[in-house]
């Protein structure tokens, strides 16, 4: 029986596939970033073909650089960044236009309306969401009111929406599958996360046509196999999952209580409840963590929107640094943030605010703070928007947390998750394998192709690499967060 898993991580920059073995150790992986397009200010784009592109070839590569046959594979899971949308003709199989991307603020005034209109507690009630226009089914209305004719095709049934999950399940397949997680589903302010099905009521009130929508699937099981022509031979589909709710997956948080975050473009906290709804009152998102055998688990959620892009932004339109990774050489370079605050809200802030027009500021500057001041302020900035997610958490569930696991790139920097310990209070964990996304979505495939026998066996697989625990510094953290929230305050529109 075949004992490797494929992981296909589509991610907001870049297409990853990751083979993983029976211990969950990474056997190969293949990357490839793809373009990113910003039209006017607010929008951000992909094409979606070349994610398709992106994705296949590496998958393709990833299975080469294993030395595996197809064959040999028992099982692909697909983890995604989980609001980015696509429109698509079913006969074609070709998007009417670009994919809108999970930061794109082009529906911000039509969630206002919603807002105005009195439709928040309704919404939250059935979908555990906050409008907002980083959800997917604003974006779906914006594209069957712009693109030609969309609205007609889509009531004729001649169009297919989905998540990125979808589209990447369509093409592996030939077109023959047309489902979502329900993990996926749980973020497009279109489903009744109880009940686990489209809303009807929801679907009229945001004007969308149900024979536009996926079936909505488990995280864990045997959807169909890839077409032939994909890779030369028949690999299962087996698991999917929105990437916060894979790596919740992947670094074992199987329990009431547990939490991880995950620093990557923007930061995500989830914590897991269990069988359990618990709607938020601090503005926090309640989400389905997965579904497997019929048992779906719940999750608190809270979003930063811009998390390591912030550094991306420092290398890119600032200049400051030549890579990513110098970000920690140039902020240890001083021994605090010399009074400067950075709040990077460049697409809005998420939550707990909730403020889809706040802007970016950098305050506090002194003719005596320079790019290392302001590398240390964007750093710390990361751990700010994370200590605001889970003091809401906390207060939501009344349970404190014993420690943190992280993920995603920017964890990998020591000074962030140092500074993150000492200002959470808590230990702050990283994994051992970094790429725990795609562990989750291996995770969640080997369990339906009985690579894993049981969410058990998997969590005695984890294991952590580093630990940082919290240093004697409350007072002087409590100092900094006053400086942060009011920095805050200046950037709330």
């Amino acid at each position: 029986m075949p004992r490797h898993i494929l992981s296909l991580d589509q991610g907001t920059t870049s297409s990853r596939a990751i083979v993983f073995n029976q211990k969950g150790e990474i056997v190969s992986v293949a990357q490839e970033e793809f373009k990113q397009f910003f039209p006017q200010p607010g929008w951000v784009e992909h094409n979606a073909t070349e994610i398709w592109e992106t994705q296949l070839n590496v998958a393709r590569e990833a299975i080469k650089k294993a030395g595996l046959a197809p064959a040999e594979i028992a099982g692909i899971g697909i983890t995604n960044q989980r609001e980015t949308a696509v429109l698509w003709d079913r006969e074609t199989g070709k998007p009417l236009g670009n994919a809108i991307v999970w930061q794109d603020r082009r529906t911000s005034d039509y969630c206002r309306e919603l807002v105005e209109a009195g439709h928040s507690a309704r919404i939250q009630e059935l979908t555990g969401l906050i409008i907002d226009a980083y959800f997917s089914g604003s974006k779906l209305k914006w594209m069957l009111d712009h693109y030609p004719d969309a609205r007609k095709r889509a009531e004729a049934g001649e169009l297919a929406f989905g998540t990125i999950d979808s589209w990447l399940a369509w093409n592996l397949s030939g077109g023959e599958l047309h489902i979502t997680d329900v993990s996926n589903a749980s973020r497009t302010m279109l489903c009744d996360i109880r009940e686990v099905v489209w809303s009807e009521e929801l679907l009229e009130l945001i004007d969308i046509p149900a024979s536009v929508l996926p079936e909505i699937r488990s995280s864990s099981e045997f959807y169909g196999d890839t077409a032939e022509e994909v890779f030369g031979d028949l690999i299962p589909i087996s698991g999917i999952a929105g990437d916060q709710q894979a790596a919740l997956f992947g670094q074992a948080c199987h329990h009431p209580g547990m939490a991880k975050n995950t620093y990557g473009t923007g930061c995500f906290m989830l914590k897991h409840t269990g069988s359990q709804f618990v709607k938020s009152n601090n503005n926090l998102l309640t989400t389905i963590a997965w579904q497997i055998e019929g048992e779906t688990e719940y999750a608190l959620e809270g979003s930063v929107f811009i998390g390591g892009a912030v550094v991306q932004w420092l290398r890119d339109q600032l200049g400051i640094i030549k890579t990513s990774k110098d970000v920690e050489a140039l902020a240890l370079e001083v021994k605090d943030n010399g009074g400067v605050s950075f709040v990077p809200a460049f697409a809005g802030l998420g939550a707990p605010h909730w403020d889809g027009f706040a802007r970016g500021t950098i305050s506090g500057l002194t003719r005596g703070a320079g790019k290392a001041h302001i590398a240390r302020a964007a750093l710390e900035a990361i751990a700010f928007q994370s200590h605001d997610l889970m003091q809401a958490m906390i207060a939501d569930t009344d349970i404190e947390l014993s420690e943190l696991r992280v993920d995603g790139g920017a964890s990998r920097n020591d000074l962030l998750m140092q500074f993150q310990a000492d200002l959470l209070g808590v230990s702050v964990i990283r994994s051992q394998v970094s790429e725990t996304t795609a562990l989750g979505a291996a995770f969640l495939a080997g369990l339906a192709a009985g690579v894993w026998s049981s969410k058990e066996e998997i969590a005695a697989i984890w294991a952590e690499s580093s630990r940082f625990n919290p240093g004697p510094h409350h007072a002087a953290m409590q100092e900094a967060l006053a400086q942060w929230h009011q920095a805050v305050e200046r950037t709330l529109s």
